[in-house]
Formats: structure tokens, sequence, C-alpha cells
């Protein structure tokens, strides 16, 4: 418990660092031909409307403590604070999206989860539709508005630190992402490399 404030203090500066991303339309952890898979979408609307209701209850408690100053300018300060920081999660998921390279998949939940699979610990992909999600052990589901698209199955688990930094040992992964069917060939192909490796170079002809 005494990591807990470096962690909740570590998370906000990510979701105020993808506040800046987003407004300058640039992208987190995606590197040269890598390819990265969205997920933010599902959640979006949720997350407008939850700025909105913010946004007028601060109008609200503006006008009920302009009598009193002090107060007046605190609740100010957190509640514009609270506003940015709803949209500065939102804005972590669509900075933050899921990215398939040539040595991991790299699987994301805005400011909240990054973690990387090596591709050898992945034995399948499968494109599998679901909207409830049971919490057991050994699974870690990363669902988007009760929503995932895809399963994977690890040959060997990957550890996981939830959110309070506990660890937790995973063998199924759940994601959801707004091109599954492109998550899953990208992946597969990869998958497919890495396990074939190169084709052999032709030698010169004499």
């Amino acid at each position: 418990m005494t990591r807990l404030p470096g962690r909740l203090l570590r998370h906000e500066l990510r979701v105020l660092t993808s506040f800046g991303l987003w407004v300058t339309r640039r992208r987190h952890g995606v590197p040269a031909g890598a390819s990265a898979f969205s997920y933010a979408r599902g959640q979006a609307a949720m997350m407008y409307a939850f700025a909105f209701v913010c946004v007028v209850e601060t109008f609200g408690m503006w006008a009920l403590l302009r009598d009193w100053p002090t107060l007046h300018r605190v609740v100010l300060v957190l509640d514009v604070y609270t506003v940015v920081m709803v949209l500065g999660m939102h804005a972590a998921s669509v900075t933050r999206p899921h990215v398939v390279t040539d040595a991991a998949l790299r699987v994301r939940r805005g400011a909240q989860l990054d973690l990387s699979i090596p591709l050898e610990r992945i034995a399948a992909v499968r494109r599998e539709n679901r909207f409830t999600h049971t919490p057991a052990d050994g699974e870690l589901n990363l669902d988007i508005a009760s929503q995932t698209s895809i399963t994977l199955e690890l040959a060997e688990p990957v550890r996981h630190f939830t959110f309070l930094g506990r660890p937790k040992d995973v063998h199924r992964v759940r994601l959801h992402a707004e091109d599954p069917d492109g998550l899953a060939s990208a992946l597969r192909a990869r998958l497919t490399r890495e396990r074939t490796g190169p084709s052999p170079v032709p030698d010169r002809p004499a």
C-alpha cells in the first residue's frame, strides 16, 4: 500500500500526457513497421456524456458557491480538473492503441494497463465476440463497453500487474479492437513468420 500514491501519481501523469498527445494527434508507443489497432470508439459516447455531466455540475457549483469565494475557487479548480481527467482518460485510450510488432503484441487499456506479450507465448488467436466476462483465475479481460472481440490462448503465462500493483499470471487474454479481423490477421501473419523463420536466400547462379 505504500506504493499506491506513487502509482496513482504516475497514472495521472500518463493521463495528462495522453491529453497532450490527443490534442496534437500523436500516438504513444507505435514504432516504425508496427501495426496499431484502435479500440476507444466503443466507449467514446459514454466518456463524452460523462464529461458533459461534469461540465454541467461545474457550472451548477459555480452558481451555488459564488457567495463563498474561497470555497468557490477550490471547488472550481477540482471540477475543472475532473473534466480534464475524464477527457484525458478517453484521450489515453485513443492515443495508446494495441500494437503488433515482429516480437510482441502490446495490449493496452488507456493509461491503466500496458502489457507486452511475446509472440512465442501466443499459442492461438481466436475471433470471438463476447459481451459478458466473469472474472476467473488466469484470465485478463480488456473489455470496452463490456465487449471483447479477440481471445488469445497463451502457451506460457505472462505476468500482469493490476492497477494496485498486485502480480497476476495470465494464460488467456481477451481484448477488443475496432478492426478485430485486421488485428487477428496481422498477428497470425507475424506468428507464422516467427515460427517458420525467414525464407532462405537462393544461391547465386554459377
